[in-house]
């Protein structure tokens, strides 16, 4: 069994669903990523498996983590699993973490909150953790408030705190968004070594951040999941169109100043505009009738899945 399993996960809000019929698992000590545009229900996902939606979601489907289904637990079972056993990385560290409160007592609190050391071993604890995300000087930034540290250093404090009560199951949420290139690649790489430990969920927008990452890769578009498959059979082969402009649209070392990258035309369609029908086919270049009259299913095929009418087993035509 998964350590996380999630089965035909829908998230509405006032009759709109933002995430439709999702389906992936994470397996002990794996990285999995998720990917996809903004708006297309990332986000929404892992809040979902974190138990941290607002009361007017109405969900439904499975979420299972090791055993124990999330979808419907009540406030106590979900704390049990929060920082203990499942760590989350959000987006915004500036809103994630107490302006008015040191870095060392909000992550001492998160050790006291779940009954994990007291006093002197706690803070213990915490410099190491510090420490151990490589942030510099931690007896220091014991003290420092966030507005007192960069970007990345508030980064570092974030996932410090969400690996702190050592969980099994990591979930990172645009882990590297407004960071500068030679900042993400250091959080990239304290990643790398973290994922050596931990089952990784990795959520982002861009396939680049994955692509030394994770396992495997889940594509979602406007809230579904329109391809698995692991990371290097995605890249080599992309099976579903979105999926293989999403590819092509990734910088090559090879491109020069003044180069035009390929993008994909349009927006992602807003929850409640979604029409009858694939939901990428009004941007789809090789959408047929049959795309814009039924929504293909997830077709498993061994490991691989596939959302489309049409999927061709060597990749989509120039």
């Amino acid at each position: 069994m998964s350590l996380l399993d999630v089965r035909d996960l829908s998230i509405r809000y006032a009759g709109s669903e933002v995430v439709a019929g999702l389906s992936f698992s994470v397996d002990a000590g794996e990285s999995v990523g998720l990917v996809g545009e903004s708006g297309s229900g990332k986000t929404q996902t892992a809040l979902a498996v974190m138990g941290l939606l607002p009361g007017k979601a109405a969900v439904s489907g499975s979420i299972v983590f090791d055993g124990t289904e999330i979808v419907g637990a009540t406030e106590r079972q979900l704390d049990r699993l929060r920082a203990e056993r499942i760590g989350m990385v959000f987006q915004d560290p500036m809103q994630a973490l107490n302006p008015y409160i040191p870095i060392g007592k909000q992550l001492r609190r998160v050790l006291l909150r779940h009954g994990i050391g007291d006093g002197r071993k706690a803070d213990q604890r915490v410099m190491h953790m510090l420490d151990r995300v490589g942030l510099p000087d931690p007896a220091r930034q014991f003290r420092a408030y966030p507005h007192q540290l960069s970007g990345g250093m508030r980064q570092r404090v974030m996932i410090a705190s969400a690996l702190i009560a050592d969980p099994e199951l990591l979930i990172a949420d645009e882990p590297t968004t407004a960071l500068d290139v030679t900042v993400q690649a250091q959080i990239l790489d304290l990643l790398e070594r973290i994922r050596e430990e931990t089952a990784l969920l990795l959520i982002t927008h861009d396939l680049g951040v994955v692509a030394g990452l994770a396992d495997r890769i889940a594509v979602m578009y406007a809230g579904a999941v329109v391809e698995l498959a692991s990371t290097t059979e995605l890249f080599s082969s992309p099976r579903h169109p979105y999926t293989s402009a999403l590819v092509e649209s990734v910088p090559r070392l090879d491109t020069r100043p003044g180069d035009s990258l390929p993008y994909i035309e349009g927006q992602p369609p807003r929850p409640q505009d979604l029409l009858s029908g694939c939901r990428f086919a009004p941007r789809c270049a090789y959408a047929r009738d049959r795309c814009r009259e039924s929504e293909p299913a997830l077709d498993w095929r061994g490991d691989r899945a596939v959302a489309c009418h049409a999927p061709l087993p060597d990749g989509w035509p120039a």
